[in-house]
């Protein structure tokens, strides 16, 4: 009998293909985008759930009690292995590392990397496999290292290549083989190995290496290292609070042991924890929900729409004999059949879009066999569920005709409730409208991300790794290859530098006025910077100069601060502060000798804070060439410049990118959802149109005879097409006035994490609604014009 039903269903389905290929395009493509944020957020909520023993695992955090003393995500560098040394009852195993970027070389290949320097421990106590080498001793050797199977194909073409050196560089300019004793297997994301979004580790290195590379693993004054622990079965966070303050006040000094409280979050939570993270979860699952939502309703109403052409039918299968029973049954084997068609190429199209999707989302998509078991139920049930409530309503409607009332095709004896259906059209648009009003406000606010009022010049500025030899000798050798490089008729100025504007800076100082007492210190970013700097980021210089045009020993003492800085230390205004001295813990009296403009240095989700600048002949601290190139054939002088810098610094690769990419970085998370909202856009307004298309058809059909009548009686296609119109504006303006608020709070709402905010204006709301009103009247027009022209004779045998 269920083989009756199918082969039955699928005739009627080949029988009616333009409704059939609506109702299934429309619907697997719903499926399939909220396969797609399924997928996402279950890679994004397991990240580290794959660690050994991710129960027990969790990383130490600090929070501080006076700002800019510290991050939050490190800890002092002495403490985790004090903890498992002390504390053995306590604390199973302990790694903590440090990060940085050197130059590896094998031979004619020069690339900068990331490297993580941490504890022998890291390969066991987190579980990572290895392709080749052996975990226990991988680490054990000063001057081992153990590299991801990507980085052993870049360098070596092949990942069995234990046995093999690689030539690393240290921050004084030396350089040392490394032998690697190790190749890492793939693995998934986790917060071990990518801490920092942007920044994922592929060199490990042992904790011995730190005395090559000139780095600190055990100071209890250092406060930038990454520190994790595995503890005992059955111990809790709590029960390690006690012994890390006790520690803290024994072994730091008296500043860091009053302002620091440490605490541990599990790993298994801590990724999740992270408000962007928590934020780009929940706007992406509310925008799946609602295409899938709007994707079942256009499917349900189309089902509707179409089921009353079966009226003739249905009356013949009652004359023959057919019980009602099996009528119905018959309209929800359809349905069903219908949706599980749909539901089975949802993961065809999952699989040929995904490289698209991760490109959307800047993250690697789990094939569609990877997945769990739970994805495949979810599916199952989802097809049943659906078909049984999109077939269910013309099922019971139908059936329960009489006989004669069917084979006549007495649409009026149905109980049609179109206010329903028009309730379903009103509520897609309105998701659209939302949708295109988010979409166009997002992209006016990263449009102001990358704008002009930066309080610096982004335009053909470039930026470049530099070795490192952080030494007075060293500076003056980076001093000498920028002045040569800004030479270069292809270049207008360079400067040497910690920082770029990417929220990046070396550290915080608590500065205060000059005299007054400590206790009324704030927070001031440091930066550190030639005298070029202002000069080639083009930040306008409020009052004296950007450091002197050649360092003597006699200018220590100099600093350029902002105008926020200015304002902090209570000058009235920038000329005002030229000359005058402040304070600062741990450093001598500075005295100002420039006032620069205000300017965006991190992501807009604050106001521009106090800031200072140090020469870098001070500290003999940089991390990059920053160069401004003149307007022209930029390929042509990136390859100028790139032949000038092999010149001058062979060995260093030549790893630029614009200042734009620095700004995509910062704001990650914005364009991956200014990319899904665009999406989400055109598959909502696709999803109504269909619905609305499947609406029309019904309205058209039940009113043959009107339109037939009409246009005897003398009626204009004009007048017949205004008739349907006047219906749907109808609809349309009063989803617009439902959209409208809705978007405004949604949208307000997310902007309020901004300092600085596209202002929200008339003209989003305006334009979404104008737009969606001219794409839905071409389609009703379409449609009616179709019907207004048909024979009125055939249109008055209509019944």
């Amino acid at each position: 009998m269920l083989q009756n039903y199918i082969t039955v269903a699928w005739r009627n389905m080949w029988k009616h293909k333009f409704f059939t290929l609506i109702n299934i395009f429309g619907l697997s493509i719903g499926i399939c985008f909220t396969l797609v944020i399924a997928v996402y957020v279950w890679q994004e909520s397991s990240v580290n759930s794959q660690l050994r023993n991710a129960d027990n695992q969790y990383i130490i955090q600090s929070k501080w009690k006076k700002p800019g003393l510290g991050y939050e995500m490190t800890t002092l560098a002495g403490l985790p292995q004090a903890l498992k040394q002390n504390y053995p009852n306590l604390v199973a195993n302990a790694y903590h590392w440090d990060g940085i970027n050197s130059i590896v070389s094998k031979g004619d290949k020069h690339f900068q990397e990331i490297l993580q320097v941490g504890d022998s421990s890291f390969i066991n106590m987190y579980g990572f496999k290895l392709l080749d080498g052996d975990g226990a001793t991988a680490l054990k050797d000063p001057f081992s290292v153990v590299i991801t199977e990507e980085k052993a194909i870049k360098y070596f073409g092949k990942t069995n290549c234990v046995g093999q050196t690689l030539t690393i560089e240290s921050f004084k300019g030396e350089k040392h083989d490394f032998t690697v004793t190790g190749v890492l297997a793939k693995y998934r994301k986790n917060s071990v190995t990518n801490l920092i979004e942007r920044s994922n580790s592929t060199f490990f290195l042992p904790a011995e290496a730190v005395k090559f590379l000139g780095r600190d693993l055990d100071s209890w004054s250092n406060v930038v290292v990454v520190g994790l622990l595995e503890l005992k079965e059955g111990i809790k966070p709590a029960d390690l609070v006690g012994p890390m303050k006790t520690l803290i006040k024994v072994n730091a000094t008296p500043q860091i042991a009053a302002n620091l409280d440490p605490y541990l979050i599990n790993l298994q939570s801590y990724y999740q924890d992270n408000p962007v993270v928590k934020k780009t979860i929940f706007t992406l699952s509310c925008i799946a929900l609602f295409i899938l939502l709007m994707a079942v309703v256009n499917f349900v109403n189309i089902c509707i729409s179409s089921s009353s052409k079966r009226m003739k039918e249905m009356g013949v299968r009652k004359v023959l004999g057919g019980l009602r029973q099996q009528l119905i049954i018959q309209f929800l084997t359809e349905s069903v059949l219908m949706v599980a068609i749909a539901t089975l190429l949802s993961p065809g199209i999952y699989a040929l879009s995904k490289p698209f999707f991760a490109d959307l989302l800047s993250t690697e998509m789990t094939g569609i066999l990877s997945l769990p078991y739970y994805f495949y139920l979810g599916l199952i049930a989802f097809a049943l569920v659906i078909g049984i409530l999109a077939g269910l309503y013309p099922a019971l409607m139908l059936s329960s005709l009489k006989s004669v009332d069917s084979l006549k095709g007495k649409r009026d004896r149905v109980k049609d409730n179109v206010l329903f259906r028009k309730v379903l059209i009103g509520f897609q648009f309105s998701t659209a409208a939302v949708a295109l009003i988010a979409a166009i406000v997002i992209s006016a606010q990263i449009d102001l991300f990358f704008g002009k009022n930066l309080g610096f010049d982004k335009d053909y500025l470039i930026y470049a790794a530099l070795p490192r030899d952080w030494s007075k000798t060293g500076v003056q050798k980076m001093e000498r290859v920028r002045s040569e490089l800004s030479q270069l008729p292809q270049v207008k100025s360079a400067t040497l530098s910690w920082e770029i504007p990417d929220g990046g800076a070396v550290g915080y100082l608590q500065t205060y006025k000059f005299g007054a007492d400590e206790r009324q210190s704030f927070a001031t970013t440091l930066m550190i910077a030639d005298n070029q700097y202002a000069n080639t980021y083009n930040i306008p210089l409020k009052a004296g100069e950007f450091f002197k045009k050649d360092y003597i020993q006699s200018d220590s003492a100099l600093v350029v601060i902002n105008e926020a800085q200015s304002k902090a230390l209570g000058f009235k205004s920038p000329k005002e502060a030229i000359g005058r001295q402040f304070n600062a813990q741990y450093n001598p009296t500075f005295t100002i000798c420039g006032v620069v403009a205000n300017f965006q240095f991190g992501p807009m989700t604050g106001p521009v804070t106090p800031l200072m600048f140090m020469n870098v002949n001070q500290n003999n601290l940089y991390r990059y060439f920053s160069i401004k190139l003149r307007p022209g054939n930029t390929q042509a002088d990136l390859a100028a410049l790139q032949a000038k810098w092999t010149e001058l610094m062979p060995g260093a690769p030549f790893e630029y990118n614009f200042m734009d990419d620095a700004l995509a970085k910062i704001y990650r998370t914005e364009i991956q959802l200014k990319k899904a909202s665009y999406l989400a856009t055109g598959l909502a307004i696709v999803i109504v149109l269909l619905g609305l298309l499947g609406l029309i058809s019904l309205s058209i059909q039940k009113r043959t005879r009107e339109i037939g009548i009409r246009k005897v009686l003398g009626s204009s296609i004009n007048g017949i097409v205004m008739l349907f119109l006047k219906d749907f504006v109808v609809v349309i303006a009063i989803a617009g006035l439902v959209a409208c608020p809705l978007a405004y709070w949604m949208m307000n709402s997310w902007l309020n994490d901004y300092a600085y905010k596209t202002p929200l204006n008339v003209m989003p709301f305006g334009a979404s609604l104008f737009s969606l009103l001219v794409v839905a009247s071409v389609l009703i027009t379409a449609q009616t014009i179709k019907a207004a022209l048909a024979n009125p004779v055939q249109s008055l045998r209509t019944e």
